[in-house]
């Protein structure tokens, strides 16, 4: 089931919820195709995330998504769950801190829950145009059903 995306009018109004969850994304289910989609984009071919019989036999008990993998969802789930009416539009800037808590195995599903950690004013975007925020969210990405969540980190995006 998918839910619209949270809705601010403004910059202002997003920076205005430092401290507060600003949205939950929707699940996601992470596939083998996904996965060796990732492993051919980044020549990462351990046999952890591409090898479905060895992986079975391994310490996960089945493939598991390559961390980065499960990172570079964050750009899909704040998308789809968050939008600035009056943003023109986002760049991720970075991240100040990343940790890999729980393995992700194929077929999980799994979701980004974003807490605003601060919000600073900017003078000038690219080519000098519109003012903006650096907004930084500490995201922590949960699988279904674990105790534990795949992913926690601080990122950093700039909004104009």
């Amino acid at each position: 089931m998918t839910h619209p995306p949270r809705t601010f009018a403004t910059l202002a109004d997003m920076a205005a919820c430092v401290g507060q969850e600003l949205t939950v994304s929707d699940w996601h289910t992470v596939t083998q195709a996904q996965i060796d989609q990732f492993a051919d984009a980044t020549g990462d071919h351990q046999w952890i995330h591409v090898d479905p019989v060895r992986a079975a036999q391994g310490p996960f008990g089945a493939p598991i998504a390559h961390g980065f993998l499960t990172l570079s969802l964050l750009a899909k789930f704040g998308d789809e769950s968050m939008r600035v009416t009056a943003s023109g539009m986002g760049v991720n800037y970075g991240l100040n801190k990343v940790r890999f808590i729980s393995p992700v195995r194929v077929e999980s599903r799994i979701r980004a829950r974003f807490k605003l950690l601060s919000a600073t004013p900017i003078k000038g975007g690219p080519g000098g145009q519109a003012d903006g925020y650096q907004f930084v969210n500490e995201v922590s990405i949960e699988i279904e059903g674990a105790a534990k969540p795949a992913c926690i980190a601080e990122s950093i995006t700039l909004r104009f």
